[in-house]
């Protein structure tokens, strides 16, 4: 008999999303993790002091509130499985040294109100914009959560009609331009213009333009989910539901190689030397970059495609500090799921992402910072806080140094930098702890050279090519029943629960129907 009837590599929340819905539907899952912890990017864990829990990679779940995984409960997370969320009224801040601050509110009436101080024309401007992200929304939303069109029938669906061709030229212009197009102030353009580096990409990167819209639609129509007890709560709800319907994750379980018989997956081997057995097939986290290594036995065309699939060229360097009191901002009293910390000039943001770009290290901080315990006072001691700070490094460092080596330096920086907007920082940092992009590859290997969404997110990798044409579908040519899933898969990183679209491949192959898949 089998070891089970399906294995999952790797215990990131796209992989437990897929394994949930196949044990819900019956099927023995048992999911390997090669960490002593769960939940890759998705994982809360005290790196700091007792009775304080960071998130060490996603704070906030924005994109899978969408999701008929949460929006139709689908495996009961929320009323089984006690995953609970909070939704602040503003889920973004842009705050500059100056003491001016531009929130992003789920009313856009109160956007609105705070656009007209910097600009009345603009605040005009931006209610067309909100409105027709609303309008828009649905139709991308539909998109991201099964698996993708063709890109070529995609293309000539938008092209026939005024309507697709105009969002078809909004996916193919950079954030600038559109900015430019819409807005006059200079600070309302940078506001919207550091969305795109939220996505790791500079706002004058082509092909972004549509991400504002995207992000506007969802900020507005659900908010920023903020779970409570910390981001690793989805991932305990995903596990609680697996382990309920029969399904095992096990910790300390590195996968070397996937076994196949020549044409069709039926197992894994471990570091240990272990070999596990699986009946209906494997779902893998699987790098592009590390899928030829991981099996051997895949063409010489898709190896040579998904080695060659690129990497984004910022990565992200993260602080996360255990606070002796919450944050005290120079602009007043905040509140807000995602503080961008702006630089003065909307020049600057730009010149920063072009420094990236040449693998420098960017002269200008690009600091955000969440401060969740605002919203979820659970997470620390009472009376306490915590921070999750980030700014955009290379992989490499252009000096040489290891980042091993300079990464306290490099945090300490930030923390400096904070000062400059939160009056008491440092003074209240107890103890903090720092992931440079080499740990961050370290932490989970779908962060490829520290990329938090596998792959870069250009057009070209994008949609049913992601991460390549022939692995755009989720399964690989030439070896049934293996599958992919990950943030280098549609629709990309972040938190989408995607693996949902994995699901529905590997169930129309195993013969289940996905449609009935459900808990009572």
């Amino acid at each position: 008999m089998s070891d089970a009837d399906i294995i999952v590599i790797g215990s990131g929340h796209n992989g437990l999303v897929a394994a949930a819905y196949l044990a819900v539907a019956g099927r023995r899952v048992l999911v390997l993790e090669r960490n002593e912890w769960f939940g890759g990017g998705v994982v809360s864990r005290e790196l700091t002091r007792p009775g304080f829990t960071h998130d060490q990679h996603s704070m906030s779940h924005i994109f899978i509130q969408g999701n008929p995984l949460l929006l139709n409960d689908e495996l009961g997370l929320k009323r089984k499985y006690g995953l609970r969320y909070v939704f602040p009224d503003v889920p973004m801040m842009s705050v500059w040294e100056d003491g001016t601050t531009l929130p992003l509110h789920r009313d856009p009436a109160k956007s609105a109100e705070a656009i007209a101080k910097f600009s009345t024309r603009d605040a005009e401007t931006f209610l067309a914009m909100s409105r027709q992200a609303a309008e828009w929304l649905p139709m991308i939303q539909a998109g991201l959560y099964s698996p993708p069109m063709p890109l070529g029938a995609q293309t000539a669906m938008m092209d026939q009609s005024a309507e697709g061709r105009e969002i078809w030229r909004t996916t193919q212009v950079s954030t600038f331009d559109l900015m430019e197009e819409l807005f006059e102030h200079e600070k309302v353009k940078a506001h919207f213009g550091r969305v795109a580096g939220e996505n790791l990409v500079s706002p004058d990167e082509k092909a972004t333009g549509i991400g504002a819209y995207v992000f506007l639609g969802f900020l507005e129509k659900f908010g920023f989910g903020v779970p409570v007890g910390g981001s690793g709560s989805l991932t305990n709800a995903l596990i609680a539901c697996i382990e309920d319907h029969g399904g095992a994750v096990r910790a300390n379980c590195t996968v070397r190689e996937v076994v196949t018989d020549g044409s069709r997956a039926t197992g894994v081997v471990l570091d240990s030397g272990e070999r596990l057995s699986c009946a209906d097939g494997v779902i893998g986290a699987i790098h592009p970059h590390v899928l030829p290594d991981m099996v051997p036995s895949v063409s010489a065309s898709v190896a040579k495609n998904a080695r060659r699939t690129h990497i984004t060229l910022a990565a992200c360097f993260t602080v996360h500090a255990a606070l002796h009191s919450p944050l005290k901002f120079k602009a007043g009293d905040l509140s807000a799921v995602m503080y961008e910390l702006m630089p003065a000039s909307y020049e600057d943001m730009r010149r920063a992402f072009d420094e990236l770009r040449y693998g420098g290290m960017s002269p200008t901080p690009l600091i955000g910072v969440g401060q969740l315990t605002q919203h979820d006072p659970s997470r620390c001691p009472e009376g306490k806080a915590i921070f999750h700070a980030w700014d955009y490094v290379p992989y490499e460092r252009p000096d040489g140094r290891s980042w091993d080596e300079a990464k306290g330096e490099f945090a300490d920086k930030m923390i400096a930098q904070m000062s400059n907007y939160i009056e008491n920082v440092p003074d209240i940092v107890l103890e903090y702890h720092c992931d440079s992009p080499v740990d961050m590859e370290r932490t989970s290997p779908s962060f490829f050279r520290g990329d938090l969404h596998g792959i870069a997110t250009t057009t070209y990798q994008s949609g049913s090519h992601r991460p390549t044409p022939e692995l755009g579908q989720y399964r690989v040519p030439g070896i049934e029943r293996l599958y992919l899933v990950g943030p280098f898969q549609h629709p990309g990183g972040g938190v989408f629960g995607a693996g949902r679209a994995t699901a529905m491949v590997m169930a129309e192959d195993v013969g289940i129907e996905f449609d009935r898949i459900s808990v009572p």
